[in-house]
């Protein structure tokens, strides 16, 4: 299939093409023959610059050998629909129904159209993300059923969970079909919070987007921040300096080990063992303070941003997290020691909540879950941003896609990373951490594609009038691996969902778009 495409400017392996209805369908086809995956799918209005026809955008952005492709397919508004690719991407089912929800434009011929994001929230046949959209005419909530499916049989009874929760929290709806304690049957449904994230980003410039960038999922923030300097690098023909790269790639290891320590922990806690969770979340705290102490914040916010960094660290400040990075390697490693020769939790992770390397290809499990069933892609490594080809990342990976197989990546990628902070002190240049950015020119397109600790975090931007952002989505991994929960627990029992669900821990806000 011939296309024109066109290579984006920036850090990130993209290239960009338009094409037609049978070409979008196709494109999809090649992509999944050719062992790539969907990294994200969204659409934006255009109505306001047609000038013949009204007209929408839906983009489907594709993981291939090369980088990353993203084709664009045109929508006359006189019937807004596009052809549906579940059946080749089965996780970009809730990715059009959100769409749908959000812009009116449905996928034909998908097998499930429920709404995915609306729960009643504003009337039927509204769509936030249309340009005529006016949020101050809205009636109130009004409730909306949803058709969860039903399993029937001889003992079968349901288990509603959520969405509010007795932790915490965001809100998230688990619905078990079971027989006793074993599962049959699990349905999600997500988004209850409406944050309306890609709406308000049409209030900030592109220079300063990254503030809500790195809010879509706070536990993300250096990685969501990145991807969208990236993006608005890419739009604006900025290139950041040298150290600034460093910098970044520090922030993003510190974000990951911080996470990982965090995880570690609450997966003991989960199998009965509190002593993990105050040993890790001990050196959780310890590692945060310490962020919080050199760049001004535990979790990293605000940080990068379009054209460098805002805060970098000096010879003493590195002499420390050196030091640090030491001390906490050689905590992990005895825990790691305390844990694989911890016959109850090893009783409790192993076999449990199984994705097998055949069914992680075929749903599209990616990032570190992905990583534990076989799916051997890291950004990091693959298509690496500077620093990362002089840092030479070392992939970790598991084949049995169990809980423990998951804590292993964890602990592997944990070690890794401490490593990488280290090389990273080591070789930051000196210099400028950021440069003035040119004036975005309205129309131009740009996007940012980073290997977060959850997986990559995706972030497309195009420039409006002004150099305001005219539309910006931001994709989190967490849209293609929460189905795969509702595959993991088949066959579990009850008591098992709390592990399973915090061996992949995913993010609820990166789905609340």
């Amino acid at each position: 299939m011939n296309l024109s495409w066109k290579k984006l400017p920036g850090d990130a392996p993209v290239a960009m093409a338009a094409v037609g209805e049978w070409q979008w369908t196709e494109a999809a086809r090649l992509v999944r023959e050719g062992g790539g995956r969907l990294v994200a799918l969204w659409g934006a209005d255009h109505r306001d610059l047609a000038e013949d026809e009204d007209e929408y955008s839906v983009y489907a952005a594709y993981a291939v050998k090369d980088g990353l492709a993203i084709v664009e397919l045109l929508v006359q508004d006189s019937a807004p629909s596009y052809p549906d690719i579940s059946g080749l991407f089965p996780a970009s089912g809730r990715m059009q129904r959100a769409l749908f929800d959000l812009l009116g434009i449905g996928a034909s011929g998908a097998a499930d159209a429920r709404p995915w994001l609306r729960h009643g929230a504003w009337p039927e046949g509204t769509f936030p993300l249309r340009r005529d959209f006016d949020a101050s005419k809205l009636p109130p909530n009004a409730h909306a059923d949803y058709d969860f499916v039903r399993v029937e049989g001889d003992g079968v009874h349901e288990i509603p969970v959520g969405p509010i929760h007795a932790g915490i929290i965001e809100p998230g709806h688990f619905r078990f079909s079971i027989v006793g304690e074993k599962v049959l049957r699990l349905e999600e449904r997500l988004g209850y919070v409406h944050k309306g994230i890609d709406k308000r980003f049409e209030s900030f410039t592109v220079a300063d987007g990254h503030r809500l960038a790195g809010r879509v999922s706070g536990d993300s923030t250096v990685a969501f921040a990145w991807a969208y300097a990236q993006a608005a690098e890419s739009l604006l023909g900025a290139v950041p300096p040298a150290r600034a790269r460093w910098v970044r790639a520090l922030l993003l290891e510190r974000e990951r080990i911080a996470n990982h320590l965090g995880d570690l922990g609450a997966l003991g806690n989960d199998a009965a063992f509190a002593f993990a969770l105050a040993q890790f979340m001990r050196l959780k705290e310890d590692w945060l303070r310490e962020s919080a102490a050199i760049f001004g914040h535990r979790m990293l916010m605000d940080l990068v941003v379009p054209g460098g960094v805002a805060h970098g660290f000096d010879a003493g400040e590195a002499a420390r997290m050196v030091e640090h990075s030491h001390a906490i390697e050689k905590e992990a490693l005895e825990l790691r020691g305390i844990f694989d020769e911890h016959a109850g939790l090893q009783d409790r992770f192993l076999t449990t909540g199984r994705v097998t390397p055949d069914l992680a290809r075929k749903l599209g499990l990616t990032g570190l879950a992905g990583r534990a069933s076989g799916q051997a892609s890291d950004l990091r490594a693959d298509f690496p941003a500077a620093p990362y080809g002089e840092l030479k990342v070392r992939k970790a990976g598991a084949a049995a896609g169990d809980v423990a197989a998951r804590v292993n990546v964890r602990f592997d990628e944990l070690l890794e990373s401490l490593r990488l902070v280290r090389a990273i002190v080591a070789g930051t240049p000196e210099g400028e951490l950021r440069v003035e950015l040119p004036k975005a020119r309205p129309g131009a397109f740009g996007a940012g594609w980073v290997e977060g600790w959850r997986g990559e975090a995706f972030v497309a931007i195009e420039a409006g009038e002004g150099g305001m952002i005219r539309r910006c989505h931001a994709h989190d991994p967490s849209w293609q691996n929460w189905p795969l929960i509702e595959h993991a627990v088949m066959g579990n029992i009850v008591p098992d969902f709390p592990l399973i669900n915090k061996s992949f821990n995913l993010s609820y806000s990166g789905q609340d778009c």
